[in-house]
C-alpha cells in the first residue's frame, strides 16, 4: 500500500535492443601499475577509520563519514585497484571499473569549481558510501562469497566473467547495478534533507552537467583501450552517446524517488516492499540488457574484443575529459 511499484514501460533503442523491456525506462555512475595493484591485499577501505556508517555525520571521526576532502582519495585508491587489475588482465568487469574512477575523477574536479555544490562535505560523503557500495559487492564476488552480493550485481559481474555480453552490455549491467539498485539506499541513508530543511536534490541533479560532458571521452577510451564496438559509431546496438547520457539521467531520477519512498515508508514492512520494488526493478532490467546484448554464437563472439584488449589495454585515453588528459593505469585529478 505504502510503496509505490513503478510501471513497465518499453523503449526501443535500434536494432536488437528493441526487445529490451524496461522498468521506468529500462528500470532503471593513486598510480599504481597493474602488478602494483594486484599484490595489495584487500583490507576493507571503508574501515580504515573506525565509526563507518552510511549516514552523513559531520563530526564523525571517521573522514569519509564526515565527508572531508580527503576521503576521496582512499575511494579512487580502492576503485582504481579493481579497474587496474581488470584492465591488466583484460577482464570484461574492465569497462564498469574503469567507468568508475572516472566518474570519480570528475566529481574531485567539479567539487573544486566554487558554487558547484551548495554542500560539498556531504556530496563527499555520498560518494564514498557509493563507491563503497560496488567494491564490497565486487570484493564479496570475488572472494566466493555470493550470498552478500546483491543479484543485480551478480549477474553484471558473472556476465563478465563468462563473457557473455558485448562491451555496452557490460557497462549497462555495471551501471544499472550501482544506480537502479544501490543508489536509492545510499541517498536515503545519507539523506535527502539538510539541515535548514532544503531539499539536497540539487546538489544530485548538479552531477548529470559532468555526466553528459563525460559521455564522449568514456566511450572513446573503452573503443580504443577494450573494445572498438562500444564506440557510437560501430555499436551494433545503437547505443549513441545521447541514449546512453538519457537512459543515465531517468535511472537517476528514479533512484531519487525510491530513495524518497525508502525515507517516507511509515513502517518496517512498508520500507520492505519499497526494497523489494528496488531489487525487482534492478533485477528485471539487468536480465533485459542481457537479452539484448548478449553475444550470439556463430554470429558474433567476445574473441575479436579480447585480441584487440590485449594489444591496447595499456593505450592512453584518446580524448580528454574535462579534468584534462586521464592516464591508463592509476588515477589523477
Amino acid at each position: 500500500m505504502y510503496a509505490k511499484f513503478l510501471v513497465l514501460r518499453g523503449r526501443t533503442i535500434a536494432g536488437v535492443l528493441s526487445t529490451v523491456v524496461v522498468t521506468s525506462l529500462l528500470t532503471i555512475a593513486a598510480a599504481a601499475t597493474p602488478a602494483q595493484a594486484a599484490l595489495l591485499p584487500y583490507v576493507p577501505w571503508s574501515s580504515y577509520l573506525p565509526g563507518w556508517t552510511d549516514q552523513y555525520i559531520p563530526t564523525s571521526d571517521n573522514d569519509c563519514v564526515a565527508g572531508r576532502p580527503n576521503c576521496l582519495d582512499a575511494t579512487l585508491k580502492e576503485q582504481s585497484r579493481i579497474a587496474d587489475q581488470t584492465a591488466s588482465t583484460c577482464s570484461h568487469n574492465a569497462i564498469f571499473a574503469r567507468a568508475y574512477v572516472r566518474m570519480t575523477q570528475l566529481y574531485g574536479y567539479t567539487r573544486a569549481i566554487p558554487g558547484y555544490y551548495q554542500d560539498v562535505p556531504y556530496f563527499n560523503h555520498v560518494d564514498a558510501a557509493f563507491a563503497r557500495y560496488y567494491t564490497d559487492a565486487y570484493y564479496n564476488w570475488q572472494s566466493g562469497n555470493r550470498s552478500a552480493v546483491p543479484q543485480a550485481w551478480l549477474t553484471a559481474l558473472d556476465a563478465a566473467q563468462n563473457k557473455r555480453v558485448s562491451g555496452t552490455g557490460d557497462l549497462l549491467l555495471g551501471m544499472n547495478a550501482h544506480i537502479n539498485r544501490d543508489l536509492p539506499y545510499v541517498m536515503a541513508a545519507a539523506g535527502l534533507v539538510a539541515p535548514d530543511d532544503s531539499s539536497r536534490k540539487p546538489d544530485y541533479d548538479a552531477v548529470e552537467a559532468w555526466l553528459n560532458d563525460a559521455t564522449a571521452p568514456l566511450i572513446a577510451e573503452f573503443a580504443a583501450r577494450f573494445d572498438p564496438s562500444i564506440s557510437a559509431v560501430s555499436d551494433p546496438y545503437g547505443i549513441t552517446d545521447s541514449v546512453l547520457f538519457q537512459m543515465v539521467s531517468a535511472w537517476r531520477e528514479n533512484a531519487w524517488r525510491n530513495a524518497e519512498l525508502l525515507v517516507s515508508a511509515p513502517t518496517a514492512a512498508a520500507r520492505a516492499l519499497v526494497s523489494a520494488t528496488i531489487e525487482t526493478e534492478a533485477n528485471t532490467a539487468a536480465q533485459a540488457i542481457l537479452t539484448s546484448q548478449s553475444y550470439i554464437p556463430l554470429l558474433n563472439s567476445t574473441g575479436p574484443r579480447d585480441v584487440f584488449c590485449a594489444a591496447h589495454n595499456g593505450d592512453a585515453p584518446p580524448v580528454p575529459y574535462a579534468f584534462g588528459h586521464a592516464t591508463a593505469w592509476g588515477y589523477t585529478y
